[in-house]
């Protein structure tokens, strides 16, 4: 049974219907895995969302941050609201089958067979998979639960920046947030620093890529990601980052998951709907 992971799609409907087609994806033989951000900021969100809900049987969604975003602007957060590009969605005669579908996406899946996990960001270095697992299914529960309007309301902030088993309430989910679904870059003992966003080759000093953090403990796990389209495609460090900025003219991509490693990525040239720097996470 053929998987292939997808990379951050933000609302590239044209670029993903040419991928599936060049993949000759079949979903009765195939599975896909996306790496969330689904929608935002492309032309074509809401076809997005509707072309992968009709595949969820042979598909799995992790939410980023941008598919937490329409889901914050739908509950009435406004605080972020100028940097979407979400009305259609809003405005759609399906938008709340659409919305309760996106809130039961999980945050991590881990596939033992395969011996892959695929996150929207980054893992702490504190973090073991198992607890990245049990941090993922509190926010899933957080998101599914009578008060996920309460956690909505809340989600924005970049603290508390460093992890703490202590951490409760708002503040623990807001960090299991920020984790799994913004970070890429944090110091070496572990605090997260969620605005830098540029290459490697451009780290500032005392900076580093959440996967070359000193003693991650998740390092024996092998991690599938995206988020990151300054990193470009990698797959280095046990971990391969697929978000190959298809909404900046540059590639969606795609990757075979296999027990052994991906196969080598399928690159799909893209249109480019907005200038690299605009924008935030």
């Amino acid at each position: 049974m053929p998987t292939y992971a997808i990379g951050d799609i933000q609302g590239c409907e044209l670029e993903l219907r040419r991928l599936l087609e060049r993949l000759r994806f079949d979903p009765a033989r195939d599975r896909l895995w996306f790496a969330g951000d689904l929608v935002n900021r492309g032309p074509g969100s809401l076809g997005v969302l509707r072309l992968v809900r009709s595949l969820d049987a042979c598909s799995v969604v992790v939410l980023g941050n941008h598919d937490l975003h329409l889901l914050a602007l739908a509950a009435g957060n406004e605080r972020h609201a100028k940097k979407s590009t979400l009305a259609e969605v809003l405005q759609a005669p399906d938008r709340d089958e659409l919305l309760h579908w996106l809130r039961h996406r999980p945050l991590l899946h881990h596939d033992a067979n395969k011996g892959f996990t695929l996150i929207h960001a980054g893992l702490p270095p504190q973090w073991t998979l198992a607890v990245a697992q049990d941090c993922a299914r509190e926010l899933e529960d957080a998101l599914r639960g009578p008060d996920y309007l309460d956690y909505l309301f809340a989600l924005y902030g970049d603290q508390p920046a460093r992890w703490d088993p202590e951490l409760a309430g708002m503040e623990r989910l807001r960090f299991i947030t920020n984790a799994l679904t913004r970070l890429r870059y944090c110091t070496p003992d572990g605090t997260l620093a969620l605005k830098e966003k540029r290459p490697p080759a451009s780290c500032p000093a005392g900076l580093v890529p959440w996967f070359k953090c000193p003693g991650r403990r998740s390092v024996d796990a092998r991690i599938i990601f995206g988020h990151w389209s300054a990193l470009g495609y990698w797959d280095r460090d046990n971990v391969w980052g697929i978000d190959s900025g298809c909404l900046w003219g540059g590639h969606l991509t795609a990757v075979r998951v296999r027990k052994s490693k991906p196969i080598e990525p399928l690159h799909l040239p893209c249109e480019g709907y907005l200038v690299p720097g605009e924008g935030g996470d």
